[in-house]
């Protein structure tokens, strides 16, 4: 699995590690869309003036999840 993020007018496809989850408390069933949703909520702010979800790190905008 990959998060896909949108920086500088170009998508960027990072690995999901299990680093990503430390300290985060998944669900005892756990599907694809739900791990994105996870994902999400722990590596991004929502900014409501601009509708996107942009990356805390300042990395780029949060885009989605593709499974590969």
């Amino acid at each position: 699995m990959s998060v896909i993020i949108l920086q500088d007018g170009l998508y960027y496809l990072l690995p999901v590690t299990r680093d990503l989850f430390v300290g985060v408390t998944l669900p005892e069933t756990i599907d694809l869309f739900s791990l994105c949703d996870v994902l999400r909520n722990e590596l991004t702010t929502y900014l409501n003036h601009m509708n996107k979800h942009v990356m805390k790190d300042g990395s780029g905008i949060f885009y989605g999840c593709i499974q590969n």
